[in-house]
């Protein structure tokens, strides 16, 4: 039985207990949470009769007259005072079980791993493409494959290949992060000439393919009230995350999976509007407060980027279903742009709070000798729609939340990060994937099969590079 958190804390407790294990979270907040559902309940009910005998009283009063009359004036008035009183509680109460209730993750699904050994985050379940992968790297290569049970062919190169940074800096000369670092703080960068029409050829595949899928495309607001956000994210996790406008009560998305979330908050459906399917494009913004120094050179972790989501507002019993799409999509995506990836679910411990099962789908990056995170797919189930409101009529009049899914299908300056690794001749040219070409002939007066060094890039006998 599928259990959403508010019915499984108030009937079986035991299971987010056991959710919350998985986690390697503390389970008191469980108890926590009963003993003030228990008292808001409980002081609902007196409230309400409370009213009832308030109710009683004013109709009584309208058939008598004199001493009795005004008796019974003074009681109704003196319940109504009490009344009051106990509301200005319940809200306290209700305000404080709210905070707690947001506070607990989803629901852990029974096939996400947990338990996982130390230093293990995640489970590769299949890998794609055939990677190029250094001698000096071949070891770090078989302990994320073979170590996991897969035998996966691979490509030995003899020439190191250049970091994504030092390609995007030195050899091909069409980033800075250092000025954008001066002028705006590091995480920045400024990016120029063919890597612009790259950043927006990736944009224009991505919504190209996914429109065809029958994605309804959507532009989101780039902001939201801290109302709507907190009905989305865990603020008390997230607030060191994301960027607050100052003086206004908004907040810059992180992606466009939250506006678009939002777009449907204290809404009814019906059962045959379901599943409605959106592609969304935006800028995300992101403080990395939690990043310490992982990734501060290059474009690959930084607080601004282009990225297309996927989402899906779900019938409950159709979202499993939905997750594996979503997760095919972005495979089908990054197939196409000829990256090799390995998929991964994450381990419980590891996965977002919104989300009941998590697949990453990560790309062989050749310089760094690692496969690193380029999509996110979460199942969040009812976490996010019981926030906001979003429910679904049945037919036969049941009323129940609605089930939201969110992945990335392109988030442009990773795939830029993959591409300059993965696509990179010894020389320092880099070879534009076959599937982005007809984009860019769109936006670029240039050459579309690939990108020309700046700095000619040689190499000594052991293959290690020399930028002139």
């Amino acid at each position: 039985m599928s259990w959403s958190l508010l019915d499984a804390l108030r009937n079986r407790p035991d299971i987010v207990r056991d959710s919350l294990r998985k986690r390697r979270m503390d389970i008191s907040i469980v108890d926590k949470f009963i003993e003030l559902d228990n008292k808001w309940r409980s002081l609902k009910a007196e409230i309400d009769e409370l009213r009832h005998r308030h109710n009683v009283i004013t109709k009584e009063v309208s058939k008598l007259s004199g001493a009795e009359r005004e008796k019974k004036i003074m009681e109704a008035k003196e319940l109504l005072s009490e009344i009051q009183k106990k509301e200005k509680e319940l809200d306290s109460i209700e305000k404080e079980r709210e905070r707690v209730l947001r506070s607990i993750p989803n629901l852990v699904h029974e096939s996400v791993p947990y338990n996982c050994p130390e230093g293990v985050d995640s489970i590769p379940i299949r890998f794609y493409g055939t990677p190029k992968v250094w001698v000096g790297h071949i070891k770090e290569f078989k302990d994320q494959t073979e170590r996991f049970g897969f035998n996966v062919p691979y490509e030995t190169i003899d020439w190191k290949p250049i970091g994504h940074a030092d390609m995007l800096e030195i050899v091909l000369g069409m980033g800075d992060t250092l000025k954008a670092g001066e002028v705006a703080g590091s995480r920045f960068y400024y990016l120029f000439d063919d890597l612009v029409m790259l950043d927006m050829a990736l944009i224009a595949y991505a919504i190209d393919y996914m429109t065809k899928k029958g994605f309804r495309l959507v532009l989101p607001p780039y902001m939201l009230k801290y109302e709507v956000l907190s009905e989305i994210l865990d603020m008390e996790t997230f607030k060191d995350m994301v960027y607050k406008v100052e003086n206004e009560d908004l907040y810059l998305i992180g992606t466009a999976e939250h506006p678009i979330a939002a777009y449907l908050r204290r809404m009814e459906l019906l059962e045959d509007q379901l599943p409605l399917l959106f592609v969304g494009v935006s800028p995300s913004f992101r403080r990395e407060a939690s990043a310490g120094n992982r990734d501060m050179k290059g474009i690959f972790r930084v607080h601004q980027f282009h990225k297309v989501e996927q989402f899906v507002f779900s019938l409950p019993e159709e979202s499993w279903r939905w997750h594996e799409e979503l997760i095919r999509n972005a495979e089908e995506l990054w197939q196409g742009l000829g990256l090799p990836y390995r998929v991964v679910v994450l381990c419980a411990h590891d996965m977002g709070r919104c989300a009941a099962k998590q697949y990453d789908l990560e790309v062989w990056m050749p310089a760094q000798g690692m496969y690193r995170e380029m999509v996110s797919c979460s199942n969040c189930t009812d976490w996010q729609s019981a926030k906001l409101g979003i429910r679904v009529l049945r037919r036969d009049m049941r009323r129940e939340f609605v089930h939201t899914l969110n992945s990335t299908a392109i988030a442009s300056t990773r795939a830029i990060t993959a591409i300059l690794e993965n696509y990179q001749e010894p020389d320092g040219t880099v070879v534009i994937p076959k599937v982005l070409r007809k984009y860019l002939e769109i936006f670029s007066k240039g050459p579309t099969d690939a990108i020309y060094p700046r700095k000619k890039v040689k190499r000594d006998d052991k293959g290690n590079p020399i930028i002139e």
